[in-house]
């Protein structure tokens, strides 16, 4: 069983290897233009980096959108570190330091919705297309 720990970054060391983790999964693996990848909002955000067995592999972040709504985004785990629990932990730590909000949401890929529903969200809204990737908006469920 692998040892997973996601921390919140703290230092530009931590946010370059979360920034690489996403050029790996975001750029080159889903071809996304850099310039739609990196945006005004990496600096307004909190972002987290997931080691597994002590090598960096997944990162995420959440900025407050609206007042009252907080959105997750840029959840990203190297494809060598899928279906080990790597995002999960992701989800939940990042669920964990948020504070009290009226609204939890995200935008999540088409082929992820069903891993975010399984971890407390719900699609709502008609399917869209952001950056060429299909997707849902998703929100926490009321617990």
């Amino acid at each position: 069983m692998a040892n997973i720990e996601v921390k919140k970054i703290k230092h530009r060391a931590e946010k370059d290897m979360a920034f690489a983790i996403r050029q790996h999964v975001f750029v080159v693996e889903q071809e996304v233009d850099a310039s739609e990848e990196y945006d005004d909002d990496d600096e307004k955000s909190t972002h987290f980096l997931a080691y597994c067995d002590g090598v960096p592999c997944g990162t995420a972040r959440w900025r407050f959108k609206d007042k009252g709504i907080i959105k997750l985004e840029r959840f990203a785990v190297e494809k060598a570190y899928r279906g080990k629990g790597v995002g999960a932990a992701l989800v939940r730590t990042v669920l964990d330091d948020l504070p009290l909000a009226d609204k939890v949401m995200m935008h999540a890929q088409l082929h992820a919705v069903p891993f975010y529903e399984k971890n407390g969200f719900e699609t709502y809204g008609p399917e869209f297309e952001e950056a060429g990737i299909r997707h849902y908006a998703m929100k926490k469920r009321d617990t």
